[in-house]
């Protein structure tokens, strides 16, 4: 990875790197600690700057990956706009970002950027950075007793407040609310807010299910984005307030985050909503600091979606922009994507998603749209869904796709093109150990915008030799890789493919290649490929899923009706088969959670590891 860290900016000349102030902190969250640099100079573009993390008070240091050079001008979104200055822009200096990756909660370490050109200039910088911890109650909360009603009561067990209003007049920073079992009529909007370890805490009692009603219905035919009313519970612009163990129902939006701060939602039941979980504006202040996790979140759309469904309405399960957010631990389903950053706001850096269970989607299992740096995606499984996974765009990068399961979708693994003009463009994607399986094009990328600056290894991306008459892979049947859109700096190596008949294995930058061979030997990409039995692969003895061919072809509007099987999430796995192929090749990679000392192999699972936990974890008693 280190050819594709700094690169030199001729607005400064000379071939010696130099670091304009220094390293900048980004939010922390459970499992990563990001940075991000300015760099100007090294013309030749031999610098690197190498990333280190050790704990504190220890004295080993292990690697992370080296900081990503962002291509100039990638981190300006159209009008400009970006979250990080860098001098001169598109002409000066470079950006350089990265995240430590898969760390302890909860712990403090220290950083070391060691700036490395031969040519000369380098320094280093030590830092110092606590991981977060998972919010806990805090002792000595004030408790109000409520019920569904309206009015009266004094909060205490014998005599509860009768509805939300009356208990939060009586509420103020470390108050908790339980809610006792019975309806509250919505929509139910909360404009008090708690204090940085003194939170507001709205919680179900525990004596039956205790249910927020927006009482709004789901508007229908909506294309064009979200509607602003039909908030079952609107936290807008609040900070610090929790919301535990609830139902909340019928509304648009299921909770409200937009301008909140320090929020979490956990163990909530959200449904019949169109969009679960939404935090999507920035108009008062930047979102920061939520925790998400452990709910279970259903949508509107069946699976499959037919076409008269499909993009006809706004939906989505998590979708979140701001900083240092932790969306983890989810089940969510029935909805166009499952969790994604927010495309519509600046900033969007820092986000995890994790160990999230993600399945019966109409469109992505997860986005990266719209996101800008040092977000990361791992240890999440997405099954049945239209596509694995959307980059349309993102600002520079660099954002981390790995160690994700992605099954049975229809179209693309990877959605790195842009339909239209050449901007925005992708770039700063990295893909690393996942697995893909599904019954078509192995690794397909339409046309539009180029793809620029982007990172593929020790993925395996599993299709077949014919598409199943499906109209989204008109004219490609039996090929195995196809890029439509022109990519640059694109380093993408040691993957493993399954699904070629010929007469060409590949497209890329409009050129054919025919066989295997000639892909690894002339296109400058996937020189170490390797091609994949489906059917010895899984130790679970899984295959590539089964198309169920219900194409209508005589609707133009029928690209949505070719419908899937559905596979039940619980049964995919997709660990390696001992012996298999895909072990013993690809590269080790240090930072990703590989042991150095380990062998190589390819896909999201190392052999003979445990499952990651997928979506809500019991509950501890």
């Amino acid at each position: 990875m280190a050819a594709a860290m700094v690169g030199g900016g001729a607005a400064y000349g000379g071939n010696g790197a130099e670091a304009v102030g220094g390293p900048a902190l980004e939010m922390p969250t459970m499992h990563s600690l990001g940075v991000y640099w300015v760099v100007k100079g090294d013309d030749n573009k031999n610098a690197r700057v190498d990333f280190s993390y050790r704990k504190a008070g220890t004295s080993e240091w292990k690697k992370a990956p080296p900081l990503w050079r962002v291509e100039k001008g990638l981190h300006l979104r159209k009008g400009g706009e970006s979250s990080v200055q860098v001098p001169g822009d598109e002409g000066g200096a470079w950006l350089v970002a990265g995240s430590a990756l898969l760390l302890e909660p909860q712990t403090e370490y220290e950083l070391k950027l060691v700036l490395v050109d031969p040519d000369g200039g380098g320094v280093e910088k030590l830092l110092k950075q606590s991981t977060i911890g998972e919010p806990m109650v805090p002792a000595g909360m004030k408790e109000l007793h409520v019920v569904p009603g309206n009015g009266g009561g004094t909060g205490t067990a014998s005599d509860p407040f009768k509805g939300i209003a009356s208990a939060m007049a009586a509420a103020g920073p470390r108050t908790r609310l339980l809610l006792h079992k019975g309806t509250y009529e919505g929509p139910i909007v909360i404009n008090k807010s708690g204090e940085p370890g003194r939170p507001i805490i709205l919680q179900g009692a525990g004596d039956g299910e205790a249910v927020i009603d927006g009482k709004s219905p789901l508007p229908k035919d909506v294309d064009v984005g979200p509607k602003q009313e039909g908030r079952a519970l609107d936290l807008n612009g609040t900070h610090d307030v929790w919301v535990e163990g609830l139902t909340i129902q019928n509304g648009f939006f299921g909770v409200n985050l937009n301008s909140a701060q320090r929020s979490v939602v956990r163990r909530c039941n959200i449904h019949d909503v169109h969009v679960g979980i939404w935090g999507g504006s920035n108009k008062s202040r930047v979102m920061t600091g939520f925790w998400i996790s452990d709910n279970v979140i259903k949508g509107p759309l069946p699976f499959p979606c037919p076409a008269a469904l499909w993009h006809k309405e706004f939906t989505v399960g998590i979708e979140v922009g701001g900083m240092g957010h932790e969306i983890c631990y989810n089940s969510v389903s029935n909805f166009e994507d499952s969790v994604d950053n927010c495309e519509l706001v600046f900033p969007c850096a820092a986000i995890d998603f994790h160990n999230n269970e993600g399945y019966d989607l109409a469109d992505d299992g997860s986005e990266f749209d719209g996101g800008e740096r040092n977000i990361r995606m791992f240890y999440n499984r997405y099954t049945n869904s239209l596509t694995g996974v959307s980059f349309q765009p993102v600002y520079g990068g660099p954002v981390y796709c790995f160690r994700n399961v992605y099954y049975n979708f229809r179209t693309y693994a990877t959605k790195l093109h842009i339909a239209g003009d050449t901007v925005p463009q992708t770039g700063g994607a990295l893909l690393v150990h996942n697995t893909f399986v599904h019954s078509g094009v192995a690794w397909f990328n339409n046309g539009g915008a180029p793809i620029v600056n982007c990172y593929s290894h020790n993925n395996i991306f599993l299709g077949t030799e014919d598409s199943n008459n499906d109209p989204a892979f008109k004219n490609v049947d039996g090929v195995c890789i196809y890029f439509g859109p022109k990519t640059t700096l694109c380093d993408f190596d040691y993957d493993g493919f399954s699904g070629f008949k010929g007469p060409r294995f590949m497209k890329w930058n409009g050129v054919n290649y025919a066989t295997v061979e000639e892909a690894r030997e002339k296109s400058g990409i996937e020189k170490h490929l390797i091609m994949l039995d489906p059917q010895t692969l899984f130790a679970s003895g899984i295959g590539i899923p089964e198309r169920n061919l219900k194409y209508d072809a005589s609707t133009e509007k029928g690209w949505g009706t070719f419908e899937l099987n559905r596979y039940d999430p619980k049964t995919i796995d997709l660990r390696l088969k001992a012996g298999c192929a895909a072990i013993g090749v690809g590269e080790v990679l240090e930072g990703f959670g590989d042991d150095p000392k380990g062998p190589a192999y390819l896909g999201a699972y190392a052999p003979g590891v445990e499952l990651p936990w997928y979506g809500p974890r019991p509950v501890k008693k």
